[in-house]
């Protein structure tokens, strides 16, 4: 998806699409008032009509608007003028890339921006319009029978109000090209199902990566390795399983050697049955998702090697299947970890912090500033916090 810059005028602009944005008030203004001029009032009629909105969010789409060189104008609800910040943008902006992107629209030109929002800079705001559209068009159809396609939108300009906010934000397009990069593979992988997502696809991902990527290093380590090292929890968990384990370490150095890394943890469960301790059949289903921790941590790593920031960063990813067999954990086993520790498993189906333990472990010899671990951990969490919560554990106040 392509994401031209421009400071031209709104009522100017060739495109399939214009995204005007409407404030609420008595009057139009900014963006919206130079576009109603050009197509002869059209805008203002709306609006008295109640038919065009400004409630944050709305929108209207309309055909053929005369005296402008767009073929349609999308008018958003961006809210009162005074209180339209990062929150309200974003609000916009999702409302915006949900109606194009179920629609004909194959290009257009969002003016959201262009009369300011508070507190974001040029950068900021061409940064997060890319990451929105990149969600919001994404969709996974790999894996579908071909047949006819719907349109896709696949080109969004972005107007800003002067030249020199255009050349401020033209590092935000790589930056969000590359954050949109790193949450669509992560979205993949979560989709493929598990059949097709094994620990040694996840493996070949990280591979992928360290090869697209300059400063960046891939091992993967085979469950030989593991038990040289004592990882006997994350053994544990395989044990029932023929797929077998893999611990993916993704190494990126951007930063002099003495720097200490920022390390990323990610639990990389492809399929959670619950092992003996089976879960219930209904919705098992979905318990491919149980490795989107690690998801997250590669398309993280894919991110940072497209950005280049100066800082190291390094990636550990415990990659295995929780399945029961003869050969499965039982509830009542004890088991070492690597760190030397014992542990009395007494629910199979508490796999992800015996992956995970080991993999801190392992993290640990790169001597890490700060750990961050992303784990598809426990439904607890939502049952306590709620859905828009996350559970966070930091021995900083």
């Amino acid at each position: 998806m392509d994401f031209p810059l421009t400071a031209g005028a709104p009522a100017r602009q060739r495109t399939s699409c214009a995204v005007i944005p409407l404030f609420e008030g008595r009057r139009l203004t900014g963006t919206a008032r130079e576009f109603d001029e050009a197509a002869g009032g059209l805008l203002g009629r709306l609006v008295k009509a109640r038919d065009a909105q400004a409630e944050l969010g709305s929108a209207l789409l309309i055909p053929n608007p005369s005296g402008v060189a767009a073929e349609r104008a999308l008018l958003v609800g961006c809210g009162k003028a005074t209180d339209f910040g990062a929150k309200q943008y974003q609000q916009a902006l999702d409302a915006a890339a949900a109606t194009l992107a179920r629609g004909q629209v194959k290009d257009a030109v969002s003016f959201l921006a262009r009369d300011g929002v508070q507190d974001m800079s040029s950068y900021y705001v061409t940064r997060v319009a890319v990451e929105s559209f990149r969600a919001a068009c994404y969709r996974f159809d790999e894996l579908k029978s071909k047949g006819k396609k719907r349109p896709r939108l696949n080109r969004l300009g972005i107007g800003l109000s002067s030249r020199k906010e255009v050349n401020a934000a033209r590092p935000a397009l790589r930056h969000g090209q590359a954050i949109a990069n790193g949450m669509a593979l992560a979205r993949d992988l979560g989709n493929r199902p598990a059949n097709v997502c094994t620990p040694s696809h996840m493996a070949r991902q990280a591979r992928a990566i360290a090869q697209r990527c300059r400063n960046m290093e891939v091992k993967v380590l085979a469950e030989r390795d593991m038990k040289r090292l004592g990882m006997g929890a994350m053994l544990s968990v395989t044990a029932g399983a023929t797929e077998p384990a893999r611990l993916i370490v993704l190494r990126y150095r951007g930063a002099p050697a003495k720097e200490k890394p920022v390390a990323l943890v990610g639990k990389g469960i492809t399929f959670d049955t619950g092992g003996i301790s089976l879960k219930p059949p209904p919705e098992m289903d979905e318990m491919k998702f149980d490795m989107c921790g690690a998801a997250g941590v590669l398309g993280t790593m894919l991110a940072v090697g497209e950005i280049q920031p100066n800082l190291n960063v390094v990636a550990v990813v415990p990659a295995c299947e929780n399945m029961p067999s003869g050969t499965a954990t039982r509830p009542g086993d004890v088991v070492k970890t690597s760190s030397g520790k014992t542990v009395e498993i007494l629910n199979t189906d508490a796999e992800g912090r015996l992956i995970l333990c080991d993999a801190l472990t392992y993290a640990g010899r790169f001597k890490p500033r700060l750990v961050i671990d992303v784990a598809t951990l426990t439904g607890a969490c939502v049952v306590a916090l709620g859905p828009h919560f996350t559970g966070l554990f930091t021995p900083d106040e």
